[in-house]
Parts: C-alpha cells; structure tokens; sequence
C-alpha cells in the first residue's frame, strides 16, 4: 500500500505538486499536539469565536421576542442565519480552496465583528420592529457561510498528519467550553444592557481575528491553475464525496443519526411536564451533552483511537442512540441527566472518527469544498433533526417520538454497516490515505 505522501502527490499528475513547507518527516512531528507551532493560538482565536457567537445567540433571540411576544419570530431568528449558509456554503468552499485561507477566516470574522457593531446601534436605538435584527441576522449567516469550510480546512495546514487526530479532539473539546460558558455569560452580561453584551462580542470577534496573526501555516500544497467552470469548481466536493465510500459513509451516518436523534429539542418538555425540574434542570440537561463531549474530547486528545477506527464509529453512534433511549424512557432527573452526559461522550468519538477520516481521505486543495459539502449536510442534520423531533412530537407524543429517534438511530447504524463494508474494515486513521484529484473530463488542468 503507497503511503498518504506519495498517494497525495504522484509525479505525473499536474494537479498535484510536493508540499513545499513541511512535511510529516518534520522533527517537530513527534511533539505533543499542543506544542505544535500556532495550535495554542488557533484554539484561542477559536474559543473567543465561539463565545461570540453564543453570547450573541441568546441576547439576539432575548431582543427579538420581547420585541415581539411571538414564539414563531425564535423560529425566524435561526431561518435568517441558516437560508444564506445553504446558497452560499458552496461557493465558499470554492473560494477556501482557492485563496488563503487564513486570510479568509480573518475576514469572515471581521465581517462577524461588524454585524455585532450594528446590533450594538440597533440596540441603542430601540426599534420596535424586529425586522432590522433579521436583516444583520442574514449578513451574519453569509459571513459564517464562509467560517465552518474555513476552519475545518485551515487546521490540516497547522498540525502535521501524524498529530490531526488529537488536534480535532483537542479542538473540538476545547469549542465545548465556549458552547456551555458562551450563553452563561451572555445571560449575565444582559443584565447591564444589550449594547456593553454586543460589545464584548465584538472584542471576542476582534480577539478571534488578530490571534490568527499569531498562527503559521506549515503543511499545504501549490495548487495549479484549472480550466474547471464555477459550477464545475462549486460542485466538485459533491461529486468527490460520492465517489469515495468511506467519505460518503461517514457524513451520510453523521446526517441522518442526528436526524433521528435530534432529541435536544424536545428537553423543554420533558424537563417541564416529565422530569418536574423547571428552568434551571433544562439547563442542566443541556449541558449535560456538552460536559460529557468536554470529557471525552480531551481524553481523545491524549489518547486517540489506534485501532479498529469504523467499528469504534458505528458503535459510538450505537451507544449513542442507546443512550437517547434510555432518556427517552426515563422519569428520574438523575438518570436522565447521565443519559445525556454518555451520549455527549459518544457523540465526540463519532465527531473525532468522523472529522479525522474525512481530513485525512480529503487531498488538501478540495478540503475547503468537501468541508463545505459537511457543513451543509451538518446544518441540515440540527434543523431537520429539530424539526423532525417536533413533527413526531405533535403526531405521536413527547415519549414516543424520543424513542422513534432513537430507535431510527440504532437501525441507521446497522443499515450503514451493511451498506458500507468499507467503512467497517477502517483500522488505523494514520493509514487512510489522501486520494489522488483527477482533472475533470470536461476541463483538463492548464499546461504551463
């Protein structure tokens, strides 16, 4: 079996040439993955985004209701942002594989900042109409259409080969800390006012944007110029995906567990007419997802997954599914809260196995279109997943349609081992090799 190197850049393919920076021969390879030259900086510059992004979350959606008394408004608030995500997500997965990517998440942030700076002046001003709040709510979903493919793709550039598995884990466990103290502290910022709230989000923001200053890009490849139209460059990521078993099987898997498992929506019922704990239990049950995720994100990060990489997915999935089950039938707060504590655990090695795969299988200049193809596939998973939960919740009952998703999920994960043997037989990460991007028939590479 040729190595992922040689795999990723044979002599004679013109799309491809030798990594010119580093490589995973580096000496620096075999350092801790925190030790790694601009690690610690990206996930700081990460963890500020993501405070701003959560603290904005709840003060925003605060604004917009008590502006309006209408629940349905809540609904539009996550409309505004996720409609310019879908049309935008795949030209913006283009343009990361085509420019620098660094740079581009700086602007995309810096545009961030900006909406923060109008929510701030419409914070002052007092509207009494929530229609300006959707109108900034829709640039910031545009710019952020441009974050998630942005970020995904830079952090194979940051860390070598050998250590992006437990920078992932590390990465994504660190995020959490941001996602559980993000709306705490917005919650408690609010109390002096909209506008200081709105202008810690834009320190956040700004923060985020300068610590990537800080942030040298090591591992990356010279692209050569392509005769591909923009339909062509925009779905490449689709066509790839679907032509890889291994990359299709695991966002696929991801797509439709979280879409029978979207059981988040439904934890304002069962803490309120199941579980009896009123508004500070729903908070803890929220995040109990999320400490459980924090814990096994960090130990993945000192000791990642050697062996048996698929089937230690599959049954991550299965026992997450098992434990939304058990929640599902659970009338003791207790037991609830441990249910979704292990299925937050077993929902980060699903994410850790996922993510490593799909990095490692993807050659670096049609990473930023096959992460934006994962980023849609993940927005649509959480809204149709709430939506789904929702729907089955009105037909069936608030106890039934949980146990519908969770038994979908554990049917899901049988149905994909079946349907793809090949993510079965994944062993080690390390050996998933980088495949080769052919030119496209209707387009061949320019010559120089």
């Amino acid at each position: 079996m040729p190595t992922a190197d040689s795999a990723a850049s044979p002599p004679h393919d013109p799309s491809r040439v030798d990594r010119p920076i580093a490589d995973d021969a580096h000496p620096e390879t075999d350092a801790a993955v925190y030790r790694q030259p601009g690690f610690a900086a990206f996930l700081v510059s990460r963890l500020a985004a993501v405070f701003a992004m959560q603290i904005q979350a709840i003060v925003v959606a605060w604004q917009v209701y008590d502006i309006t008394r209408d629940p349905l408004t809540l609904g539009y608030v996550g409309l505004a942002q996720f409609l310019p995500m879908v049309f935008l997500l795949l030209p913006a997965g283009d343009l990361v594989d085509r420019f620098d990517r660094k740079r581009i998440l700086q602007l995309s942030w810096l545009a961030q900042g900006v909406c923060s700076a109008c929510l701030i002046a419409l914070s002052l001003q007092r509207p009494e109409s929530a229609l300006p709040f959707y109108a900034v709510l829709v640039l910031f979903g545009a710019a952020r259409a441009f974050t998630g493919p942005t970020l995904q793709s830079l952090l194979p550039q940051i860390v070598p080969r050998a250590q992006l598995g437990k920078a992932i884990a590390l990465n994504s466990s660190i995020m959490k800390i941001g996602v559980i103290g993000g709306p705490l502290l917005g919650g408690l910022l609010y109390t002096f006012g909209a506008a200081l709230t709105y202008s810690v989000v834009l320190a956040c923001f700004m923060v985020a944007l300068l610590g990537l200053f800080g942030v040298p890009v090591r591992y990356t490849v010279e692209r050569q110029p392509r005769d591909d139209t923009a339909w062509q460059r925009f779905t490449a990521g689709i066509r790839y995906i679907r032509s890889k078993p291994v990359i299709l099987g695991v966002i696929s898997l991801d797509l439709f567990a979280v879409l029978f498992g979207g059981i988040v929506a439904l934890l304002p019922v069962y803490a309120h007419e199941i579980l009896h704990v009123g508004p500070e239990g729903l908070g803890a049950l929220r995040s109990a997802i999320a400490i459980g995720a924090l814990l096994m994100g960090l130990y993945l990060g000192v000791r990642a997954i050697n062996r048996h990489a698929g089937l230690t997915m599959f049954a991550a999935v299965a026992v997450f599914g098992l434990a939304n089950l058990v929640f599902a039938l659970s009338h003791w707060f207790w037991l609830s809260f441990g249910a979704l504590l292990i299925a937050g655990a077993a929902d980060m090695i699903s994410v850790y196995v996922r993510l490593t795969l799909l990095q490692l299988a993807t050659p670096d200049e049609m990473r930023g279109r096959v992460n934006a193809v994962n980023m849609l596939f993940i927005g649509a998973s959480n809204e149709l997943g709430e939506f789904e939960s929702g729907v089955t919740a009105a037909w069936f009952g608030t106890v039934p349609a949980a146990v519908i998703g969770a038994v979908g999920t554990l049917g899901i994960v049988g149905l994909w081992m079946w349907a793809f043997p090949v993510l079965c037989r994944a062993d080690r990460l390390d050996d998933v090799e980088e495949a080769r991007v052919e030119p496209s028939p209707t387009a061949p590479a320019k010559r120089g």
